[in-house]
């Protein structure tokens, strides 16, 4: 049972999820938590990986660690984003059973579903169709990663639970202009707009894609949730049950952030707009006691003071 004075190893704390479940880890009160950088603690390298946690003997792994991006940066490097994650995954699972750790939460993402996926999505529609091609490597490395954890859990009886977010945002988010995710780009962008006056948004695609958001706080939460469980389910859903057009949260965003000005918003078309639709079936996860509680209102103010101070 996790406790406390259980001994928490945290991969990833620097990143958006990682930081958030720093954040709340230290908020309820976790005494023992362990985390190293890149720099003391090379996830790439297995033999690295299995002596610290066979030295540190962890009560319980979160695997929040994953080399991340939006649709450029992820139909344009494959095959790093195949290798890294499939080689840090794969290195921190294993060295997990290796070491006896039978607790682990693996966090994934909700485009390890088809693209065109029935709505809403349902945790038993994995691989069930075609991945959407710009971040196919990427969910690939994932749908391993929730196989391998399912694998474990059968053959050697252990813990392992797979988090699927919808899509994230939040405090500590990653604004690159080529390689961030839609919602934290078009946070950059409205700045620019706010800072010189422009009157124009131009966004990618045109607009009709429907997404789903869900607060890193949230996450955050959930993943504190489940670590207090057992479950029947290898494979949990975490989001809002909620999805919206890009235009409509551009407009949003926009009305929170720039209440007093008109702005025009102009689309690319000649831009992907990425899977068509994507929001998450999440009865699992209410079956269990769990659901998102963040304001959108609120969360979007606190991620752009964020932005603003970064």
């Amino acid at each position: 049972m996790i406790s406390l004075n259980s001994k928490i190893y945290l991969a990833g704390h620097n990143g958006l999820v990682g930081s958030a479940i720093l954040r709340k880890l230290k908020e309820k009160g976790y005494k023992k938590i362990l985390t190293l950088n890149r720099k003391k603690l090379d996830l790439k390298n297995q033999t690295k990986v299995l002596s610290f946690l066979k030295k540190n003997k962890p009560d319980f792994i979160i695997i929040a660690a994953a080399k991340v991006g939006g649709i450029y940066s992820n139909n344009k490097f494959k095959a790093e984003f195949i290798y890294e994650n499939l080689t840090i995954q794969n290195n921190l699972i294993h060295s997990a059973y290796l070491s006896g750790v039978k607790n682990l939460i693996f966090l994934g993402s909700s485009c390890v579903y088809p693209r065109n996926c029935k709505q809403p999505i349902k945790e038993e529609y994995l691989l069930s169709g075609l991945l959407e091609p710009t971040n196919d490597a990427y969910a690939i490395a994932k749908i391993a990663g929730i196989k391998m954890c399912q694998s474990y859990n059968e053959q050697y009886k252990t813990n392992y639970i797979c988090l699927m977010p919808t899509n994230t945002f939040g405090p500590n988010d990653n604004y690159h202009p080529l390689n961030s995710h839609f919602l934290p780009s078009l946070i950059r962008k409205i700045d620019l707009i706010k800072r010189k006056k422009n009157k124009y948004l131009n966004l990618w695609g045109n607009g009709k894609a429907k997404r789903e958001l869900i607060y890193v706080d949230d996450l955050a939460d959930a993943c504190l949730y489940f670590m207090k469980k057992k479950t029947k389910h290898h494979l949990i859903n975490i989001g809002t049950g909620k999805d919206y057009s890009i235009n409509y949260f551009a407009k949003k965003i926009l009305n929170i952030l720039i209440p007093d000005r008109k702005i025009i918003i102009k689309y690319d078309k000649s831009k992907p707009n990425g899977t068509p639709r994507k929001v998450l079936n999440i009865a699992l996860a209410k079956k269990y006691g769990w659901k998102a509680k963040s304001n959108f209102k609120n969360s979007i103010i606190e991620t752009y003071n964020s932005f603003k101070n970064k």
